[in-house]
C-alpha cells in the first residue's frame, strides 16, 4: 500500500499528493536554507522513489534556482510559500512546513552545523508560550 501524503501553500490556491515513502528528512543549517526559509533551518523531506502529483495550481509554482549551484526552490507566486520540487528524475524535495498531512518520520539528520546561526544556540533557555505573548 502506497503512503498519501498531502500539503497545499498558505493561501490554499496550490494543492498536492505525494504517493510513496520519504526516505530522509533533513534539517538543513547551511546559509542558502536559512536565507530562503528566514529561519534557523529548512525541514526537507526527501523522497527518490515517491510521485508528486499537483491537484491545483500548478500554475502559480515557480522555481528559483541560485546561479551556478544546484540550491532550488519551488513557491507560490501568490503567497510566497515554499512548495514540494523535483530535483532530478528521481528525487523530491519537500517543505515539512508545507504538509497538510501529518509528519509520521523523525528527522534523520541536522546537516550543515558548520554554517548554523549565531543565535541559534541554547534555545531550551529561551521563554516558551503556547501563542503569542501578550
Amino acid at each position: 500500500m502506497d503512503t498519501k501524503t498531502t500539503g497545499s501553500c498558505l493561501c490554499g490556491e496550490v494543492t498536492f499528493e505525494i504517493t510513496g515513502p520519504f526516505t530522509t528528512f533533513f534539517l538543513c543549517h547551511c546559509e542558502r536554507c536559512r536565507k530562503d526559509t528566514g529561519s534557523a533551518h529548512a525541514s526537507n523531506l526527501f523522497s527518490t522513489s515517491a510521485k508528486l502529483t499537483w491537484l491545483s495550481g500548478e500554475n502559480k509554482v515557480t522555481t528559483f534556482t541560485l546561479p551556478e549551484t544546484r540550491h532550488s526552490k519551488s513557491f507560490c507566486t501568490i503567497c510566497g510559500s515554499a512548495l514540494p520540487i523535483q530535483l532530478n528524475e528521481k528525487l523530491i524535495q519537500v517543505p515539512a512546513g508545507c504538509l497538510d498531512s501529518d509528519v509520521t518520520m523523525r528527522p534523520t539528520a541536522h546537516i550543515f552545523l558548520s554554517d548554523k546561526a549565531n543565535w541559534d544556540h541554547d534555545l531550551d533557555t529561551v521563554a516558551k508560550f503556547d501563542a503569542l505573548p501578550h
